[in-house]
């Protein structure tokens, strides 16, 4: 029934991503999510290669599905980790923070499926122009670094420009979300904050229990004076953050202040001082399950939603 391009293009059962989150996106939650019949994803973050390299190396003990690598272009290991994924054979890249223009060719060779993230049109048509394989088109409602579009706007202005399948992502975490993205015309989506809530999410309890605690504007913006804005959920750090940037620190001050913190809250669990990255989702996540079990309510649900859609289009037919 969920059968896209993405599906056939990714071979995996279900249109699901998920997000491949620095400090949260390891080898434990790539196994669950790929088991489950999405694409498991290893973030790389600023992680130097070898550490990715046994990172996928765990994976492929644990699993034989389909998985992926998320490498920040702003990282300066992402060239040894282009060349690492190529060495480990590794299916699928996602990128971010930058473009991977400079990389297509090499991932090309190695039969490398390369998905961007794209927070805008015109990026969006230049890299399907340079040959990627799909889009990653997120909106401002998503966790970490962000753009300036929501998602429900941005998805179809893509979808109407490119050729290639577009997977939406910002915002979606429930069967609800995963059949708007769809509806907009993308053919998949990525799911970052929801797997944070997961039991496989090498993350600190104390994390988790933030998000699912949160409310509905807790989740807030700093960094906008950077060039590089994140979303986190709002506790000491942020508020430090945002009175720096209102009193005109610099981008050295800003970046001292904001450096180490993402590590600090999802390994120490310091959920005051520590940078609790998180979509505006949080609000709706009200547990912490399985990967496999998130995944089964996501499409379950999505297809209660299209039962009922049908049937009410039923019912106004034989009213006419």
């Amino acid at each position: 029934m969920w059968r896209t391009r993405i599906t056939d293009i990714l071979n995996i059962k279900y249109p699901i991503l998920q997000g491949g989150m620095a400090w949260v996106a390891t080898h434990e939650l790539a196994v669950a999510v790929s088991e489950a019949g999405g694409l498991g994803i290893i973030g790389a973050g600023n992680a130097p290669g070898q550490v990715i390299r046994e990172e996928i190396r765990k994976l492929k003990e644990l699993t034989d599905k389909p998985f992926g690598v998320n490498i920040m272009m702003m990282s300066p290991f992402a060239e040894d980790i282009v060349g690492i994924v190529c060495d480990e054979g590794v299916p699928v890249v996602t990128t971010g923070a930058g473009s991977p223009g400079k990389y297509i060719k090499k991932l090309k060779e190695y039969n490398v499926k390369i998905i961007p993230v794209v927070p805008t049109v015109s990026l969006a048509v230049r890299l399907e122009r340079e040959g990627v394989d799909a889009l990653i088109v997120e909106g401002t409602e998503a966790g970490g670094h962000i753009g300036e579009l929501t998602t429900m706007a941005l998805v179809p202005q893509i979808v109407d420009k490119v050729n290639i399948p577009v997977i939406a992502a910002g915002g979606i975490g429930d069967g609800r979300g995963f059949l708007a993205a769809l509806s907009l015309g993308a053919e998949g989506v990525q799911l970052g904050t929801r797997f944070v809530c997961s039991t496989e999410a090498n993350v600190h309890i104390n994390y988790k229990e933030a998000i699912v605690k949160s409310k509905d504007r807790d989740a807030q913006v700093t960094g906008r004076s950077t060039g590089h804005p994140v979303r986190a959920l709002k506790n000491k750090f942020t508020r430090e953050f945002l009175e720096l940037e209102k009193n005109n620190g610099s981008l050295e001050e800003l970046g001292l202040l904001g450096s180490g913190r993402l590590k600090l809250a999802v390994v120490d669990g310091d959920i005051e001082k520590g940078s609790l990255m998180s979509g505006q989702i949080a609000g709706l996540i009200e547990d912490i399950k399985p990967c496999k079990e998130i995944i089964e309510d996501i499409v379950s649900s999505a297809e209660k939603q299209l039962n009922s859609l049908y049937s009410l289009g039923g019912e106004n037919n034989e009213k006419k």
